[in-house]
């Protein structure tokens, strides 16, 4: 065959082609379980990274989620779902379905000393991407956070990526989410903006200069988010019935008043 001919070129090019994409798939086949460990891993990480848990070690990582991490699966009315795993939820889609068809998970903290810290999953939106994070509750309570722990894929840094720094995450260490037994989720508000609330110290955080869509992002998730729990926050209380449907009605009151609060609150940082 002629090399120099445009037929010897093009079949030159195709084998090549294919052989590439060939070797392509072969090494991303090859690498697929590698990587979905290291997103296993991550996501463990996060979690305990909400009771702060500091280490990066993934031995040290895999050893304490087994040990003090129980995990659950819930639907909307706080009763426990069976056979489904966690960490296999993409609280993305979750988040695109009705409330009442959600499966929310759930991780269990219990420390040395047996105290136990609910850590709740959240996902939502920054300015320029998704933003998602865990936030820990104090079981002793089931109202003051513990610990929390925040991630974005493409915020400004300097600005909205300030969400993934430990000085903007500690703003939440001991905070409450009722007031009353009723829900009103901890509000992340520019600083300075009005909110009417009773003891307003102990429900807010001040948003990050210069992020303040970001910073809406956050209240927004831990608004919709936690107040998916507090039914089953109420179930293990140990309240009857009543009293449990009682809380989600009060939750979910609160909810929406807080929809529109948070609707009020835009307009006036706009």
């Amino acid at each position: 065959m002629n090399t120099n001919s445009n037929t010897y070129t093009f079949i030159y090019s195709a084998i090549i082609t294919v052989i590439s994409a060939v070797l392509l798939a072969v090494s991303s086949e090859g690498l697929k379980p590698a990587q979905d460990a290291n997103i296993l891993l991550e996501k463990k990480m996060n979690v305990l990274n909400a009771v702060r848990f500091k280490s990066h070690d993934p031995k040290e990582i895999e050893s304490s989620y087994k040990k003090y991490i129980q995990e659950l699966v819930l639907n909307s009315k706080g009763e426990e779902i069976k056979n489904v795993n966690p960490l296999n939820i993409v609280m993305k889609d979750e988040g695109k379905k009705p409330s009442e068809e959600r499966k929310l998970p759930l991780y269990v903290y219990t420390g040395e000393d047996g105290k136990k810290y609910f850590i709740v999953p959240l996902y939502g939106a920054g300015l320029w991407g998704p933003i998602w994070g865990y936030i820990s509750i104090d079981g002793s309570d089931f109202n003051t956070v513990y610990g929390s722990f925040f991630d974005h894929k493409g915020e400004t840094p300097g600005l909205g990526a300030e969400i993934a720094t430990e000085d903007f995450q500690s703003r939440f260490v001991g905070k409450k989410i009722m007031e009353k037994d009723n829900f009103v989720s901890v509000r992340v508000l520019k600083k300075g903006s009005p909110i009417v609330m009773d003891n307003v110290t102990d429900h807010r955080v001040d948003g990050i200069s210069g992020g303040t869509i970001t910073s809406r992002g956050v209240d927004n998730m831990l608004n919709e988010w936690i107040s998916q729990y507090t039914s089953y926050f109420s179930l293990i209380k140990g309240k009857t019935n009543g009293g449990s449907n009682m809380a989600v009605s009060e939750s979910q009151t609160s909810s929406d008043t807080l929809k529109n609060s948070t609707e009020q609150n835009t307009q006036k940082v706009n």
